[in-house]
């Protein structure tokens, strides 16, 4: 920041550690971004829809380093944007309809991602879309298809940390609680597995941990979320230990 000092007063009026204000444009994120940006959109094989207006999704695309093996479009959707283009029309009438179109199209043109996940931004939670019973409505009709509706609208919090928080309880509620029983029964566990909690793999930091880890003898049976996997997700409440990096993130 640059700003005049004026004479007789003790600062230039510069402020840090404020409240952000919903719908004004700042350089710290939101609850939206902590939720997409961070938790959610490194989990690979998962496609992560931008429910809302153009501008949000774009903001969150392609901003973090969060590597990854696979390719592109086929088994990893991480660095392509897919956003719902919230119209004046859709504040009117309503978005349930939208997202509900955007979820076919989605499993015509990427029909091997392994799930999905509606990130609602503000507009979404002002007009009351029913992300939820889009969600279980359409994860019936794909066959029990993991579809998780995410409540992290940018006026939730004033930072995104809160917006980690909500991806997370969004994974206990949407994820663990609703794995099927034959998933379950082809995991194998161990007593030295572990999981990697908190690590975003930015630039590749979590490969590293993980190769220690293994180096000492333990099996690393999930990475949250960096080069992460709807399988691992699921596999997590199976692990002896759960190492965690950064709290900040990950409740």
């Amino acid at each position: 920041h640059l700003s005049v000092h004026e004479a007789g007063k003790s600062d230039c009026g510069v402020k840090s550690n404020i409240k952000s204000i919903p719908g004004v444009m700042t350089i710290r994120g939101c609850a939206y971004a902590g939720s997409k940006g961070v938790v959610w959109g490194p989990i690979k094989d998962m496609i992560h829809i931008s429910h809302g207006p153009v501008g949000c999704g774009q903001y969150s695309w392609g901003s973090r380093r969060n590597y990854y093996v696979g390719t592109t479009g086929i088994d990893t959707f991480v660095t392509l944007q897919f956003t719902s283009d919230f119209q004046e029309k859709d504040i009117v009438f309503g978005g349930d309809k939208k997202v509900t179109k955007l979820i076919d199209e989605l499993q015509e043109l990427f029909p091997l991602n392994r799930g999905i996940t509606i990130q609602s931004e503000c507009p979404i939670g002002l007009i009351g879309d029913d992300i939820e019973a889009v969600s279980r409505e359409k994860s019936k009709e794909y066959g029990g298809k993991t579809i998780v509706p995410v409540r992290c609208e940018g006026f939730r919090g004033v930072s995104q940390s809160l917006g980690h928080h909500i991806a997370n309880d969004a994974i206990r509620d949407w994820i663990f609680d609703k794995s099927a029983p034959e998933a379950s029964s082809k995991f194998q566990p161990t007593a030295y597995d572990v999981a990697i909690i908190g690590d975003y793999n930015i630039g590749g930091d979590a490969w590293s941990s993980r190769i220690l880890l293994e180096e000492m003898g333990l099996r690393v049976i999930a990475q949250w979320s960096g080069d992460g996997s709807l399988a691992e997700l699921e596999a997590t409440p199976k692990a002896k230990l759960n190492i965690l990096h950064c709290y900040r993130s990950m409740n």
